[in-house]
């Protein structure tokens, strides 16, 4: 795999060609800047992609603030490893923002990585495709990662309504308790599905769901026509993807903004 061409494409695809993620949001591109704003305050807001320079930042960043403020919103500004000017983290977090942990964004291409991957004896996948799924699929990022799944359920269950197609959600189960779960974004037009929310509870961690489910999703993927698969990776799952075919391209820092 050519890492500069992949992360190129990556880039003009999912950043810079970003198109809105639910129904009622909207991107906008102004003065270099690439931004979501979602329908409301629960939908991701933020900006994705940017050009700036040493002289225009200041200025870009200020305007962020203030488009997002008449809204009343909090946001992010996805920061990429190799985005410019390269002091523009400083310049956030100067401006306000609050860095959030740093994560390896990796990627494979889907026909050099090893599908047969079955989940543990004992536990079952189940697509998430309606309301109960959904709950199965957020008790399991509760659980997983200690977080409030208000949002997730949100976001999920919106996407399911409006365009269903765009998204492959799986809970695994070990007889009828959720115990791992994760969900792939499937945006049209592109070579690129992203891997979202993998997460297990503590009790059946170190029992190889995590690389099942990759599996699973990725040979969904395969099937609708994507080349590439695309994880923003934690310091824990980044060596487990590596083993399993993943390249580390660049780092993704999300800065994010309270008005």
């Amino acid at each position: 795999m050519d890492h500069a061409a992949v992360l190129a494409r990556y880039d003009q695809e999912l950043r810079e060609g970003a198109r809105p993620d639910g129904p009622g949001a909207r991107i906008e591109r102004v003065g270099g800047v690439v931004r979501h704003v979602g329908a409301g305050a629960r939908d991701w807001n933020g900006v994705l992609w940017s050009a700036l320079d040493e002289q225009d930042a200041d200025a870009a960043i200020a305007g962020q603030i203030a488009r997002f403020g008449a809204l009343g919103r909090a946001f992010e500004w996805k920061l990429y490893g190799h985005d410019r000017p390269a002091d523009l983290g400083q310049r956030l977090s100067a401006a306000g923002f609050t860095p959030e942990p740093t994560e390896t964004l990796m990627v494979a291409e889907i026909a050099d990585l090893a599908l047969d991957v079955p989940p543990p004896e004992g536990v079952r996948l189940r697509a998430v495709t309606d309301a109960a799924g959904v709950d199965a699929l957020v008790a399991v990022h509760e659980r997983a990662f200690g977080a409030d799944g208000s949002r997730l359920r949100h976001r999920v269950l919106a996407q399911l309504a409006a365009a269903p197609e765009t998204l492959v959600a799986v809970v695994a189960l070990a007889g009828d308790e959720p115990v791992s779960a994760a969900r792939t974004d499937l945006p049209p037009g592109t070579d690129f599905a992203g891997l979202w929310g993998g997460g297990t509870v503590a009790a059946w961690r170190g029992r190889g769901l995590y690389r099942a489910l990759v599996a699973h999703r990725a040979r969904v993927a395969a099937e609708r026509g994507y080349r590439h698969l695309h994880v923003d990776a934690s310091d824990l799952s980044r060596p487990i993807l590596e083993r399993l075919g993943f390249a580390p391209l660049t780092t993704t820092t999300p800065y994010t903004y309270e008005p």
